[in-house]
């Protein structure tokens, strides 16, 4: 009596998924005429990276001098006076400003600029990003003005080196060996002094 029971239930059970699965294709060719297929242009505006070499950077120049009034008007109400921190949004600068970090950062002397492997990185993500209440407004010159500051400002460049496209890319940072390469190297390198 026992299996005769399974085998209606199991059979009850095979019904029900027959009867689901035969309904999923109707389901799946059902539209709700929500929103639309992006244009072309569109998606060509949204699909850009900068690389690590820069070849991707516009035209357009600026220097730290440049930068700091702008980093007053646009940027100090979230990042702080000087990008020191003290506002809602992370802290731009070290703890030593104009003391290029070498070797291991710790957590309180880390600081997302001089972090960074490349330069071209911070100048994409002010350019995409920044500022938070209105992404994307900035001109190129105005981003390479705010990149140069916060490059001086953690001591990577000098007050009066002009960032551009070719420049920007030739920026050393403090940072730049301290991330694992993308592909393996075999032999691998020998670990730096500071590890």
């Amino acid at each position: 009596m026992g299996v005769f029971t399974m085998r209606c239930s199991a059979r009850k059970l095979f019904v029900g998924v027959l009867m689901v699965a035969a309904c999923v294709p109707a389901l799946a060719q059902r539209t709700y005429n929500l929103g639309s297929a992006p244009p072309a242009d569109e998606i060509k505006a949204l699909d850009h990276i900068v690389g690590p070499a820069g070849k991707e950077l516009p035209p357009g120049a600026g220097t730290a001098k440049e930068g700091a009034p702008l980093f007053a008007q646009r940027c100090a109400a979230c990042h702080g006076p000087n990008g020191t921190g003290g506002g809602v949004a992370a802290r731009l600068v070290g703890k030593t400003p104009a003391n290029a970090q070498k070797g291991d950062f710790k957590p309180t002397e880390k600081s997302v600029t001089s972090y960074y492997p490349y330069a071209t990185i911070a100048w994409d993500y002010i350019n995409r990003a920044m500022p938070a209440n209105k992404p994307g407004s900035l001109t190129p010159d105005e981003v390479y003005s705010l990149t140069a500051y916060l490059l001086f400002r953690n001591g990577i460049i000098q007050e009066s080196d002009v960032m551009d496209a070719k420049s920007l890319p030739k920026v050393q940072m403090p940072n730049r060996n301290g991330f694992v390469p993308a592909t393996p190297v075999f032999p691998p390198a020998p670990k730096p002094s500071w590890y």
